[in-house]
């Protein structure tokens, strides 16, 4: 069930409001318009960090693309879109287009979020609509709780599995994303923390 009526459109006003405030990622999701606080330091360092872990584990080659904020085409609502801070993507990504710079869920392999001053969103609302999406592997890097989720199995608007890993754990992510790669807990944790 949707946010808004039928007759009412969110679109131009996520488009005004990435107009005025630049680098404010704007998404659409059930229906309702999420404005995300431009990220920090410690938000930059977490992506890079993983975005090299998953281009040396060889995910950046001929079958898959390794990105930052690529929108994804979502089925909670006719307008849905969510832009996520890094994915693992099919490399004919460009092949589904959608429409205004989405993309098909089909094509997603690993979703990516990490927390801002928008936890919640991150690991309530984006769970239900990236399972919805049947996107493969949804990972969370909880800043604010210092923990990583990884979610798998999508059904019925859930996810099958949601493991939360601390620091001292290692997670190795699912194959289904492309290779192997590992992920240790403490170092992601503590690249999102701030510095002083």
């Amino acid at each position: 069930m949707s946010g808004t009526p039928s007759w009412f459109s969110l679109t131009p006003i996520a488009d005004e409001i990435m107009e005025r405030h630049p680098g404010y990622p704007v998404e659409i999701i059930g229906g309702h318009l999420l404005v995300t606080p431009l990220p920090d330091a410690p938000h930059a360092r977490v992506l890079t960090d993983v975005m090299v872990l998953l281009i040396n584990g060889e995910l950046h080659r001929d079958e898959t693309l390794v990105a930052q904020k690529i929108a994804i085409r979502l089925p909670t609502g006719p307008e849905d879109y969510a832009v996520p801070d890094l994915v693992v993507v099919n490399a004919d990504i460009e092949d589904h287009h959608v429409e205004n710079n989405t993309y098909d869920p089909v094509c997603f392999r690993l979703v990516l979020e990490v927390t801002s001053g928008n936890w919640k969103d991150d690991l309530k609302t984006k769970v239900g609509a990236y399972a919805r999406a049947k996107v493969p592997v949804y990972v969370v890097v909880d800043r604010k709780h210092q923990r990583l989720h990884v979610l798998t199995e999508p059904a019925e608007g859930t996810y099958g599995t949601h493991r939360v890993h601390s620091p001292g754990e290692t997670v190795d992510l699912p194959d289904s994303i492309g290779a192997k790669v590992t992920l240790d807990v403490a170092a992601i944790i503590e690249a999102g923390r701030p510095r002083r």
